[in-house]
C-alpha cells in the first residue's frame, strides 16, 4: 500500500508491551506485520518487560516481516516503565500503544491514525479506537454484563471530559508525551497487580494542556479475555486493585482531603450493603447473582484499603 500524501518523514511507532503471554503476542504481532499501511512509514516494538516466557522467540519468528518488530528488553517491571522505554526509544511522530492480546484488522493502523494525520493544527494529542471484548474460552453469564465496547461515538471526532479511551488501543504524538513527562508508575500495571489508571491521568494532563482527544471508532481491536480473566478471583481482583489506583490517582488532586472523606463513608456502606447481599444470595442459592455482589463489596474494600494508606503518608 502506498500514499503519496504522506510526508516523507513521517513514521508511527506500534509500541507493544508485553509480559509472559508469548502466544497472545504472536496473534498480535501477525496481525500488525500485515497492516494496509505503508512499509516504510511505520515501525514495530515490542517492550519485553521482563517475561520468563519465549516471548523473545516469538518476536524472531517475524524477523523477515516488514517492517521486523525491534525487541527492548525492559528489566523494570510494570506497564508505565515499559510504556516509557517504547516513548525513549520510538523514532516515530506518533506512537500507538497496543495491548499484547489484541487482534488487529488490516486498516486498523490508518484508521487509527487518520484523526492525527489530518490535524496540520496540531490540536490533537491522543486519539483512541474502539476495544471489543472477545472470550475465545467463552464467559460466564454473571460476568458477561460487566465487559462491553466503549461505543464512545459512531464516527470520528473529540471526545467530552467523562471519557477517556482505553490504553489497549491508543495513539498519541510524541512530541505532546515528551513534553508532559513520563507515565506514572505507580497508576500502571505490574505482574503483581492489576493497578491501571496511568494512560487516563496521562489523558488528563493532554486536557489540561489544551489539546483535544479523540475517539475512533472505527480504529477497533478485539481484546481477548482468556478463561483465566473470567474468573471470580480474578474479578475480585481487578475490582480490588482499580479501586486502589483511582485512589492512589486522585491523591495529588486538589481536594483530595474532601474526596477521601466521603468515599470513605460512601465505601463502608457499600462493602456492609454489598457482603450482606452476597450472604443473602448464596443462601437462596442464587450464586451467581451472589458473586456479583461479592465483587462490588471487595471493590468497595479497595476503596477502603487505599483510603487508609494514603491518610498515612503510603501508596
Amino acid at each position: 500500500m502506498t500514499n503519496p500524501g504522506l510526508p516523507s518523514s513521517l513514521k508511527v511507532t506500534v509500541a507493544i508491551a508485553t509480559y509472559n503471554r508469548a502466544d497472545f503476542l504472536r496473534q498480535t504481532l501477525a496481525g500488525i506485520v500485515a497492516q494496509q499501511f505503508p512499509r516504510d512509514h511505520f515501525e514495530v516494538l515490542v517492550i519485553d518487560n521482563d517475561s520468563s516466557d519465549h516471548t523473545h522467540a516469538v518476536v524472531n519468528e517475524f524477523a523477515s516481516a516488514h517492517p521486523a518488530p525491534r525487541y527492548i528488553y525492559e528489566p523494570q517491571r510494570g506497564l508505565s516503565y515499559a510504556r516509557n522505554r517504547a516513548i525513549a526509544e520510538a523514532r516515530g511522530e506518533f506512537i500507538v500503544f497496543g495491548d499484547d492480546d489484541i487482534l488487529v484488522a488490516p486498516d486498523w493502523l490508518a484508521q487509527l491514525t487518520v484523526p492525527l494525520l489530518a490535524d496540520s493544527a496540531e490540536r490533537i494529542g491522543a486519539v483512541g479506537g474502539e476495544v471489543i471484548p472477545v472470550f475465545p474460552d467463552g464467559v460466564p453469564g454473571w460476568i458477561a454484563g460487566w465487559h462491553a465496547p466503549l461505543a464512545y461515538r459512531a464516527d470520528a471526532g473529540p471526545l467530552d471530559s467523562r471519557h477517556s479511551p482505553m490504553g489497549a488501543n491508543l495513539a498519541f504524538r510524541r512530541a505532546v508525551l515528551v513534553r508532559l513527562g513520563a507515565f506514572d508508575p505507580a497508576l500502571g500495571r505490574t505482574g503483581k497487580n492489576f493497578f491501571g489508571g496511568d494512560e487516563t491521568e496521562m489523558i488528563r494532563r493532554i486536557r489540561a494542556a489544551g489539546l483535544e482527544v479523540w475517539f475512533a471508532p472505527a480504529a477497533a481491536v478485539q481484546h481477548q479475555m482468556p478463561a483465566s480473566r473470567t474468573t471470580f478471583r480474578y474479578a475480585a481482583r481487578h475490582a480490588f486493585d482499580s479501586a486502589r489506583s483511582r485512589v492512589i490517582d486522585r491523591a495529588g488532586e486538589t481536594g483530595a482531603g474532601g474526596y477521601f472523606a466521603s468515599r470513605l463513608v460512601v465505601n463502608f456502606l457499600k462493602a456492609l450493603g454489598f457482603a450482606a447481599l452476597a450472604l443473602l444470595y448464596a443462601l437462596s442459592f442464587q450464586n451467581d447473582v451472589a458473586k456479583k455482589a461479592l465483587v462490588r463489596a471487595w471493590r468497595s474494600c479497595g476503596y477502603l484499603y487505599q483510603i487508609s494508606r494514603s491518610l498515612v503518608g503510603k501508596t
